[in-house]
C-alpha cells in the first residue's frame, strides 16, 4: 500500500517512515505544516524532514506554508484556550484535511499522520480528526498509533544519530507561550 505520511516534524516522522516501510508500505511524506507560527521554524523543520527523507530513501514533499490560514481556520476565537483543548483538536483537523487532499490528488491509498508519536498527543484524538478528514477530503486514514513499539524513545534516538532538530512545542505561538509559562512541551 502506498502511504503518504503528514509530517509534523522530522524527529516524529524518524519514528513512523521505517515502520511503515517494514510493513511493506510505500512511504511519502508530507510535510505540512502551516501551524508554525514563523517561516524561520518552518524551515528550520522543515530542513530536519529533508534530511530524514534522504536518510530514509524516501519522497518528500511539501505543502504550501499559510500561518495567516491556520490562525483564521484554527485559532481564531480559541486563542486562550489551554493546551490540548479544542484549538489542538482543530489543528490536528486542519493538518489532516490537507494530507488527506494530497493523498487523494497523488492516487495514495492511505494516509496517516507522526503527530501519534507525541506522548503529548492522544491518538484517539488525531485519530478522530483523521476520520473526519477523509470524510471530508476522501480517501482512507490508517490508524497507526506510532506511540507502541518504544516509539517516542526510538524517534529520541534516530534524531540524535541523523542529527534533526528537536524542538520543544508544536510550532504554534500557542504552544510556545505555554511552553515559557512551565506547561509540558508539545513536541
Amino acid at each position: 500500500m502506498n502511504v503518504a505520511l503528514h509530517t509534523c516534524c522530522g524527529p516524529c516522522a524518524s519514528a513512523c517512515v521505517p515502520r511503515l516501510a517494514a510493513a511493506g508500505h510505500g512511504v511519502t511524506m508530507f510535510f505540512s505544516n502551516s501551524n508554525i507560527a514563523t517561516k524561520e521554524e518552518f524551515n528550520r523543520r522543515l530542513e530536519s524532514a529533508a534530511r530524514l527523507a534522504e536518510a530514509d530513501g524516501v519522497e518528500l514533499a511539501v505543502d504550501e506554508y499559510d500561518h495567516g490560514a491556520w490562525l483564521d481556520e484554527v485559532a481564531r476565537g480559541l486563542e486562550d484556550e489551554p493546551e490540548r483543548g479544542r484549538r489542538c483538536e482543530r489543528c490536528f483537523l486542519f493538518s489532516l484535511r490537507r494530507a488527506a487532499r494530497f493523498a487523494a490528488a497523488r492516487g495514495f491509498d492511505a494516509f496517516t499522520t507522526s503527530l501519534t508519536v507525541s506522548p503529548h498527543k492522544p491518538s484517539a484524538v488525531v485519530f478522530r480528526a483523521g476520520d473526519a478528514a477523509a470524510q471530508a477530503e476522501g480517501g482512507a486514514f490508517l490508524h497507526e498509533d506510532f506511540k507502541k513499539k518504544d516509539g517516542f524513545l526510538v524517534s529520541t534516538r534516530r534524531a540524535a544519530e541523523l542529527g534533526l532538530y528537536r524542538q520543544d512545542f508544536c510550532g504554534c505561538e500557542f504552544s510556545a507561550r505555554a511552553v515559557s509559562q512551565g506547561f509540558p512541551p508539545q513536541n
